[in-house]
């Protein structure tokens, strides 16, 4: 199927792995312009450099300057700016939320709700100036299923939910559409790096943090397929709303979980 998305100029942050990366790889193969803003870079992503000409930044998102300065870099380099994916975000698993102090709210915050609020503030005019114009921000369905091991970014996400609302509602007569995901469990280094989801729950089970993900995971989080997520599952979402398929879609917000969230 033609997404339709050749030639466009699409921005994606929190790009070096992951959902992330997984959209950059989906958007350069569909024949887009790729500018990739992450804190560093890695192999995977110095590969779709290599393969597909994506133009990688190494950018601190979680500052107030940097949004701006990877905004700046994509209209510089291409003179345009077509698509916005907000895919930067952080969680670190701790016991309760007596264990998350002020600062830690505050990182957390820069990084996955603060990020996507100046990354868009940044990228709107240049939409607006396209004509056209699509933000899809890359939620969690911590946004409400809320976890108190997380607090800080599921109370992130929430807010992530409501800033795409208010964008949608504000921007859709000027020919901008703003959608929403919200990914369970995804196999990303969010779940499987070292300290992550997955290493926590093998160590309550006495398994390995491979068969946690395969197994414990999905059966403890009621996932009704068996299992979690593949990043380009996500990407591949991401994809059909960015494109002009997905034309009168703005607003919303798609689960994509396995069927974990049972509630309407």
């Amino acid at each position: 199927m033609d997404l339709r998305l050749k030639d466009d100029v699409v921005l994606v942050t929190g790009a070096s792995k992951g959902i992330g990366l997984a959209v950059v790889d989906a958007f350069a193969r569909e024949g887009a312009h790729v500018v990739a803003g992450s804190r560093s870079t890695t192999a995977e992503l110095e590969g779709l450099t290599d393969a597909y000409g994506v133009t990688a930044v190494t950018v601190d998102l979680s500052t107030a300057e940097g949004p701006n300065r990877l905004v700046r870099h994509a209209v510089e380099r291409y003179g345009r700016l077509n698509v916005l994916i907000n895919s930067l975000g952080a969680a670190t698993p701790r016991p309760g939320f007596l264990d998350v102090d002020d600062a830690e709210w505050q990182r957390i915050f820069d990084l996955t709700l603060f990020s996507a609020v100046r990354a868009s503030r940044a990228a709107l005019p240049h939409l607006l100036g396209a004509g056209r114009g699509v933000i899809v921000n890359i939620g969690s369905i911590n946004a409400r299923l809320p976890h108190p091991r997380v607090v800080d970014y599921s109370a992130a996400k929430a807010a992530l939910n409501s800033v795409t609302k208010s964008l949608s509602e504000e921007f859709a007569p000027r020919g901008i559409r703003v959608n929403a995901i919200a990914p369970g469990p995804v196999r990303t280094p969010f779940w499987t790096a070292p300290g992550g989801f997955a290493e926590a729950a093998a160590a309550e089970a006495g398994i390995t943090a491979q068969e946690a993900m395969d197994v414990v995971v999905p059966q403890s989080m009621g996932i009704s397929t068996g299992r979690v997520t593949e990043p380009h599952e996500v990407a591949d979402l991401a994809l059909f709303l960015a494109s002009p398929l997905a034309g009168n879609i703005t607003g919303a917000e798609f689960t994509i979980d396995g069927g974990q969230v049972k509630t309407l």
